[in-house]
């Protein structure tokens, strides 16, 4: 039985998840307008290493402050069903049905928030998410990530929470799929790195190494 470590932007789907999350906040009135042009600029900032990752968290997670966790993960449900589901890329699911009929364990991997990718993955059939904590008091977000996330940049953010899985459970091998030069170093420590429409640093260095290359298309 192998690990398969997936990227969800870019890769699994044709999207941010959480720009897209910023939208759906927003069209439900749960958010200002504003919100949109702010995230989107703090990503750019964020891409650039411009800014921590801290930084971008406490942006984004400001409008679940206060509120109750049953009823964000209503609003969680709904906005995968609209927006994520339709943005998964065929040859994604048929990369997924592959590993799942392998027996594989099937993980997101992602700079993003548990509260987003956990029900995500589990909506894509996957076993789990290495995902940011974020946390939560009282059965209530505070707004803010668990802890400190200065530094952190990429997926690459959860190295020891994915090699103590793969090194727990004993897999045989371990894939990685990511669009993103970001990932580089979980990439570089797999020992089936798959690069699915990488952008344009990430695409030399796959063919430089000799990793697959995929263009998945919706």
């Amino acid at each position: 039985m192998d690990l398969a470590l997936f990227d969800l932007d870019e890769t699994l789907i044709c999207a941010n998840s959480n720009s897209l999350w910023m939208c759906w906040l927003v069209s439900q009135g749960y958010a200002p307008e504003t919100l949109i042009g702010e995230e989107q600029a703090l990503m750019a900032q964020y891409r650039q290493g411009e800014i921590p990752l801290e930084t971008y968290m406490n942006r984004t997670l400001a409008p679940l402050t206060g509120m109750a966790t049953l009823t964000v993960s209503g609003w969680v449900r709904r906005f995968i069903q609209r927006d994520i589901v339709p943005r998964v890329y065929p040859a994604a699911r048929e990369r997924l049905a592959w590993h799942q009929q392998r027996g594989d364990t099937i993980m997101l991997i992602s700079a993003g928030g548990e509260h987003l990718l956990t029900p995500i993955a589990q909506r894509l059939g996957l076993h789990g998410a290495l995902a940011i904590g974020v946390e939560i008091i009282d059965d209530r977000y505070s707004g803010q990530p668990c802890c400190s996330l200065n530094g952190q940049t990429g997926n690459a953010s959860h190295p020891a929470d994915w090699q103590a899985l793969r090194q727990e459970a004993r897999f045989h091998h371990t894939w990685a799929y990511s669009d993103s030069i970001s990932d580089l170093s979980l990439l570089e420590q797999a020992d089936h790195a798959c690069a699915i429409n990488p952008d344009a640093q990430l695409l030399q260095e796959a063919r430089q190494r000799g990793w697959e290359v995929s263009r998945w298309v919706r």
